[in-house]
Protein backbone atom coordinates (compact mmCIF):
# COMPACT_ATOMS: atom_id res chain seq x y z
CA UNK A 1 0.00 0.00 0.00
CA UNK A 2 1.71 3.26 -0.40
CA UNK A 3 1.52 5.69 1.87
CA UNK A 4 -0.99 8.89 1.23
CA UNK A 5 0.42 12.45 2.20
CA UNK A 6 -1.91 14.42 4.14
CA UNK A 7 -0.72 18.37 3.18
CA UNK A 8 -2.17 20.92 6.05
CA UNK A 9 -4.32 23.09 4.17
CA UNK A 10 -3.05 26.79 5.07
CA UNK A 11 -6.57 28.75 6.30
CA UNK A 12 -7.38 31.64 4.49
CA UNK A 13 -8.67 34.33 6.26
CA UNK A 14 -11.43 36.07 5.51
CA UNK A 15 -11.64 39.07 7.61
CA UNK A 16 -8.26 41.25 8.54
CA UNK A 17 -9.40 44.30 10.41
CA UNK A 18 -7.25 46.84 12.50
CA UNK A 19 -9.10 47.88 15.43
CA UNK A 20 -8.24 50.65 18.60
CA UNK A 21 -9.60 48.34 22.05
CA UNK A 22 -10.66 51.04 24.35
CA UNK A 23 -9.82 49.39 27.66
CA UNK A 24 -10.48 51.79 30.67
CA UNK A 25 -13.57 51.59 30.97
CA UNK A 26 -13.56 48.10 31.67
CA UNK A 27 -11.01 48.02 33.68
CA UNK A 28 -11.74 50.74 35.78
CA UNK A 29 -14.44 48.40 36.89
CA UNK A 30 -12.57 46.44 39.08
CA UNK A 31 -9.95 46.69 41.59
CA UNK A 32 -6.30 47.50 41.27
CA UNK A 33 -4.92 44.32 41.77
CA UNK A 34 -7.24 42.32 39.10
CA UNK A 35 -7.30 45.54 36.46
CA UNK A 36 -4.74 43.50 33.43
CA UNK A 37 -7.06 40.43 34.28
CA UNK A 38 -10.11 42.88 33.41
CA UNK A 39 -8.48 44.48 30.08
CA UNK A 40 -7.86 40.90 28.71
CA UNK A 41 -11.61 40.13 29.43
CA UNK A 42 -12.50 43.32 27.87
CA UNK A 43 -10.15 43.01 24.19
CA UNK A 44 -12.02 39.78 24.32
CA UNK A 45 -15.57 41.04 24.52
CA UNK A 46 -14.71 43.37 21.89
CA UNK A 47 -13.28 40.80 19.17
CA UNK A 48 -16.35 38.72 19.85
CA UNK A 49 -18.70 41.40 19.05
CA UNK A 50 -17.09 43.41 16.24
CA UNK A 51 -15.75 40.07 14.63
CA UNK A 52 -18.98 38.05 15.16
CA UNK A 53 -17.10 34.33 16.58
CA UNK A 54 -16.64 33.29 19.88
CA UNK A 55 -13.43 31.54 19.30
CA UNK A 56 -10.47 34.61 19.97
CA UNK A 57 -7.21 33.86 20.84
CA UNK A 58 -5.11 36.91 22.12
CA UNK A 59 -1.33 36.70 20.90
CA UNK A 60 1.50 36.71 22.84
CA UNK A 61 2.79 40.78 21.73
CA UNK A 62 -0.40 41.62 22.73
CA UNK A 63 -0.97 39.98 25.93
CA UNK A 64 2.48 41.24 27.28
CA UNK A 65 1.66 44.61 26.18
CA UNK A 66 -1.08 45.12 28.63
CA UNK A 67 0.91 42.77 31.26
CA UNK A 68 4.15 45.23 30.71
CA UNK A 69 3.85 47.24 33.86
CA UNK A 70 2.12 45.00 35.82
CA UNK A 71 -1.65 44.41 37.07
CA UNK A 72 -2.51 47.54 38.36
CA UNK A 73 -1.21 49.48 35.41
CA UNK A 74 -2.96 48.18 32.02
CA UNK A 75 -2.80 50.40 28.97
CA UNK A 76 -5.69 52.80 28.70
CA UNK A 77 -6.11 51.45 24.72
CA UNK A 78 -4.33 48.74 22.66
CA UNK A 79 -4.19 48.56 18.70
CA UNK A 80 -4.57 44.83 17.39
CA UNK A 81 -4.79 43.30 14.52
CA UNK A 82 -7.43 40.92 14.03
CA UNK A 83 -7.36 37.82 11.60
CA UNK A 84 -10.78 35.76 11.54
CA UNK A 85 -10.29 32.56 9.20
CA UNK A 86 -13.14 30.31 7.28
CA UNK A 87 -13.69 28.03 10.30
CA UNK A 88 -14.48 30.98 12.42
CA UNK A 89 -11.71 31.27 14.58
CA UNK A 90 -10.28 34.99 15.58
CA UNK A 91 -6.16 35.90 16.31
CA UNK A 92 -5.74 39.17 17.41
CA UNK A 93 -1.71 40.31 17.66
CA UNK A 94 -0.22 43.94 18.62
CA UNK A 95 -0.12 46.15 15.20
CA UNK A 96 3.39 45.73 14.66
CA UNK A 97 4.56 42.72 16.22
CA UNK A 98 6.60 40.10 14.51
CA UNK A 99 5.31 36.89 12.85
CA UNK A 100 5.27 33.84 13.84
CA UNK A 101 6.42 31.14 11.21
CA UNK A 102 4.27 27.82 11.43
CA UNK A 103 5.31 24.63 13.49
CA UNK A 104 6.19 22.20 11.94
CA UNK A 105 5.10 18.76 12.40
CA UNK A 106 7.14 15.99 13.73
CA UNK A 107 7.39 14.64 10.79
CA UNK A 108 8.45 16.98 8.94
CA UNK A 109 11.54 17.54 11.49
CA UNK A 110 12.62 13.84 11.43
CA UNK A 111 12.90 13.66 7.93
CA UNK A 112 14.92 16.99 7.61
CA UNK A 113 17.16 15.79 10.24
CA UNK A 114 17.57 12.55 8.51
CA UNK A 115 18.50 14.32 5.32
CA UNK A 116 20.94 16.73 6.96
CA UNK A 117 22.55 13.48 8.71
CA UNK A 118 23.14 12.10 5.38
CA UNK A 119 25.07 15.02 4.14
CA UNK A 120 26.91 15.99 7.14
CA UNK A 121 27.75 12.63 7.56
CA UNK A 122 29.81 12.50 4.21
CA UNK A 123 31.28 15.48 4.65
CA UNK A 124 32.79 14.87 8.34
CA UNK A 125 34.29 11.37 6.55
CA UNK A 126 35.91 13.78 4.68
CA UNK A 127 37.01 15.87 7.42
CA UNK A 128 38.19 13.22 9.32
CA UNK A 129 40.21 11.45 6.57
CA UNK A 130 42.06 15.21 5.87
CA UNK A 131 42.56 14.90 9.37
CA UNK A 132 44.59 11.51 9.72
CA UNK A 133 46.49 12.67 6.41
CA UNK A 134 48.00 15.32 8.55
CA UNK A 135 48.38 13.82 12.00
CA UNK A 136 50.68 11.41 9.65
CA UNK A 137 52.68 14.20 7.58
CA UNK A 138 53.01 16.03 11.28
CA UNK A 139 54.09 12.84 13.23
CA UNK A 140 56.62 12.17 10.44
CA UNK A 141 58.17 15.80 10.73
CA UNK A 142 58.04 15.39 14.66
CA UNK A 143 60.12 12.26 13.85
CA UNK A 144 63.00 13.74 11.51
CA UNK A 145 63.18 16.81 13.98
CA UNK A 146 63.97 14.57 16.93
CA UNK A 147 66.25 12.19 14.77
CA UNK A 148 68.37 15.08 13.92
CA UNK A 149 68.35 16.50 17.51
CA UNK A 150 69.93 13.37 19.07
CA UNK A 151 72.69 13.36 15.94
CA UNK A 152 73.52 16.90 16.73
CA UNK A 153 73.76 16.02 20.46
CA UNK A 154 76.12 13.24 20.05
CA UNK A 155 78.22 15.29 17.94
CA UNK A 156 78.07 18.27 20.37
CA UNK A 157 78.95 15.08 22.69
CA UNK A 158 82.08 14.10 21.26
CA UNK A 159 83.50 17.64 20.59
CA UNK A 160 83.53 18.38 24.49
CA UNK A 161 84.99 14.93 25.05
CA UNK A 162 87.76 16.53 22.84
CA UNK A 163 88.36 19.50 23.85
CA UNK A 164 88.36 18.78 27.78
CA UNK A 165 89.99 14.86 28.68
CA UNK A 166 88.91 13.47 31.77
CA UNK A 167 90.48 14.77 34.78
CA UNK A 168 91.02 12.11 37.92
CA UNK A 169 90.17 13.50 41.25
CA UNK A 170 91.78 12.51 44.02
CA UNK A 171 90.55 9.70 46.38
CA UNK A 172 90.75 11.34 49.36
CA UNK A 173 89.20 14.83 50.40
CA UNK A 174 91.74 16.42 52.58
CA UNK A 175 90.71 18.00 55.27
CA UNK A 176 91.65 21.48 56.66
CA UNK A 177 93.88 21.91 59.66
CA UNK A 178 93.70 23.74 62.97
CA UNK A 179 90.07 23.70 62.90
CA UNK A 180 88.92 22.00 66.66
CA UNK A 181 85.40 21.98 67.57
CA UNK A 182 84.26 25.03 70.10
CA UNK A 183 81.13 25.33 72.22
CA UNK A 184 79.22 27.84 71.42
CA UNK A 185 77.09 27.90 74.77
CA UNK A 186 78.39 27.23 78.40
CA UNK A 187 78.74 24.21 80.05
CA UNK A 188 77.03 23.75 83.61
CA UNK A 189 74.89 26.02 85.41
CA UNK A 190 74.87 29.62 84.70
CA UNK A 191 73.72 31.93 87.67
CA UNK A 192 72.05 34.94 86.87
CA UNK A 193 72.59 37.24 89.89
CA UNK A 194 75.76 39.02 90.14
CA UNK A 195 78.31 38.22 92.90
Amino acid sequence: MAKEKKKEKEKKIVLERVYNVPLRKEFLKSPRYKRSKKAITALRKFLVRHMKSDKVKIGKYANLNIWKDGIKKPPHHIKVVAKKDEEGNVFAELEGAPVEKPVETEKKKVGKEKAEKKETGKEEKKIEEGFKKLEEKTEKIIEKKAEKGKEIQKEEIKELKKEHPKQHAPKEAVKPKNIEAKPTAPQGRTDMRKP
